[in-house]
């Protein structure tokens, strides 16, 4: 408890602040003249070097209540298969644009509800992308999964097309917080899944749980991670419930008296990471988890974790080209993301234009910055010397930060001058200690609890 009070003094829960998927944030973001910035990226690619596809399929058959990402519903697949045609078009206008030979190292399905896809649209919609950007030899293919839209004959179309990493979505098993949240998914649906993703060869699965629902306890949630851990996934996320309806309308069905309160919302995630700990399980980051010998181990183990929109990750390839409606682009002279809503994102393609409408030009300091950031996110420290070698005596900038990190988390951080390390039972603060370092405050932001 006196750990807890120490943590509640320093502001841990009550504070707001990015969870640094990217930096600058996408709040920073502003609107885009025309895409020409867009364009002259992608065209001064450098062929050599592979990057990395991100896919966004914004279509659910159902609308969860806690989800936050931008999403529509639809009972038939017309709306899908129209936008499956306009991807297409999106596709040629980045053939007619990205430098020949071009290769694809990762690329990765999200939603929405990818497996909302029948088989025969899964394979149209991955040769298309390979007809582009063919993949490399060791390129890799995830999917977000949910058990309860996806059958053997989904599964088999999309190992046939490469996949073989799968992100399956379980957020809780408890009945009564499932209900709350407007997502039902029984356990056996989901163990059927996990042995159908097996049987097909799939060598990688990573489970998605969520804390601080509705109606979630100690005992809901202990229960929830046994059975977890009885689907012995090689990687688990582990994210904080954001309860944003400001920004996700759908939220608002959700009955807030029923959150768990700012303690116990931390109490539950250190549940879960104690009980992962003592499976096996290496603690990545904030809120990953990895076997011993998955790459993410492997990578946090060497020090090349990094991290970008889907979370940690071992990916090394420096572009992220995103595709489809919403997607962000990361590309050597900073972010693009395409139109957000799925109508104007049509449009715009249709138009025969690139769909990027926001985005965000990155200068020396945003990049030292960013490289920080990541730091402290992934590593729990920051190394000067590193930071010297690459940005010079801009570097030195950053000494204001750290003096601010200094004294206000004292004991539970080391400050001096090789840089910054987050001590062990400092490691809760990471992303507001990552704050200090951020150079904008976005008229308007609102992000969810760090804790």
């Amino acid at each position: 408890m006196k750990h807890i009070d120490r943590l509640r003094t320093l502001g841990l829960f009550d504070a707001r602040v990015p969870r640094y998927t990217s930096y600058p944030t996408a709040p920073v973001f502003a609107p885009l003249g025309d895409a020409s910035m867009q364009s002259a990226a992608l065209a001064a690619l450098d062929p050599g070097i592979p990057v990395s596809v991100y896919l966004h399929i914004p279509f659910c058959e159902r609308l969860c209540w806690f989800c936050a990402c931008r999403t529509q519903g639809t009972k038939t697949l017309s709306p899908v298969e129209s936008y499956i045609g306009t991807i297409e078009q999106e596709l040629a206008l980045l053939s007619a644009t990205l430098p020949k030979g071009l290769q694809m190292g990762r690329m990765h399905w999200g939603g929405g509800t990818p497996t909302i896809l029948p088989p025969h649209l899964i394979q149209r919609l991955a040769r298309a992308v390979k007809a582009v950007i063919p993949p490399s030899d060791d390129w890799e293919f995830s999917v977000e999964i949910d058990p309860t839209m996806v059958d053997r004959s989904k599964i088999a179309a999309l190992a046939a097309e490469g996949m073989n990493r799968a992100s399956i979505g379980i957020q809780d098993f408890d009945p009564k917080v499932q209900e709350a949240i407007g997502r039902i998914q029984p356990y056996d649906i989901t163990k059927a899944c996990v042995d159908d993703l097996r049987a097909a060869g799939i060598r990688s699965l990573n489970a998605d749980l969520v804390y601080g629902l509705p109606h979630q306890d100690a005992a809901r949630l202990s229960d929830t991670v046994s059975k977890v851990l009885e689907l012995a996934p090689d990687r688990i996320a582990l994210f904080g419930y954001a309860h944003v309806p400001w920004v996700s309308k759908r939220q608002r069905l959700i009955d807030e008296a029923a959150l768990p309160r700012e303690v116990a919302r931390f109490e539950l995630a250190e549940l879960a990471a104690r009980r992962f700990s003592k499976s096996g399980f290496t603690r990545i980051g904030i809120d990953h988890f990895a076997r011993q010998g998955d790459q993410l181990a492997e990578a946090a183990a060497k020090g090349r974790l990094r991290r970008n929109f889907q979370g940690y990750t071992d990916d090394e390839c420096a572009t992220l080209i995103g595709i489809g409606a919403s997607s962000i682009s990361q590309l050597p002279s900073g972010y693009v993301q395409n139109a957000a809503a799925t109508a104007a994102y049509i449009q715009r393609i249709e138009a025969g234009q690139l769909a990027g409408a926001r985005g965000h030009f990155m200068t020396d300091d945003d990049r030292m910055r960013a490289r920080a950031i990541e730091m402290i996110m992934c590593d729990f420290r920051l190394d000067l010397s590193e930071l010297r070698a690459r940005f010079g005596p801009a570097s030195h900038d950053l000494e204001y930060n750290l003096a601010l990190v200094n004294d206000r988390f004292g004991d539970l951080v080391s400050v001096n001058e090789s840089g910054l390390e987050i001590r062990p039972e400092g490691r809760a603060l990471t992303r507001m200690i990552a704050s200090v370092f951020d150079a904008y405050t976005p008229d308007g932001a609102r992000y969810s609890q760090a804790s």
